[in-house]
């Protein structure tokens, strides 16, 4: 059996364990178990790390945008709302999937869940 690279199949939506069974069950809700290996998700919880990571990320690139368009074009403001305002809608619900997967698979890639206050 192949070794299955957790941030690939996380990022996919698949199981990071098996990189068989849905990651999710929603859109964003993490599934209890994975369908093909059993393997117990319901313990994983990326909070709002990866809303976080996709704000920052999502933000940098549109604002650079709707700068350059309002410096280099002139573009009105009227114009810079209405084309910047839903790209950036458009481009934290894209991102916002894999980056939730990746977050989850880096925990189980990291044992996460093994740390404890014997860590500390």
């Amino acid at each position: 059996m192949p070794k299955t690279n957790p941030y690939a199949a996380g990022a996919a939506g698949r199981c990071p364990v098996c990189g068989e069974g849905f990651l999710f069950e929603g859109f964003l809700k993490v599934a209890q178990r994975c369908e093909a290996c059993g393997y117990d998700l319901s313990r994983l919880e990326s909070g709002d790390g990866a809303a976080t990571f996709v704000i920052l990320i999502a933000g940098a690139l549109c604002a650079f945008g709707a700068l350059f368009s309002m410096f280099a074009w002139g573009w009105p403001v009227w114009l810079l709302l209405l084309v910047w305002l839903p790209l950036t809608l458009i481009a934290c619900l894209v991102l916002m999937r894999p980056a939730k997967g990746l977050m989850v698979a880096a925990q189980i890639a990291n044992k996460a869940s093994e740390a404890g206050r014997g860590d500390v």
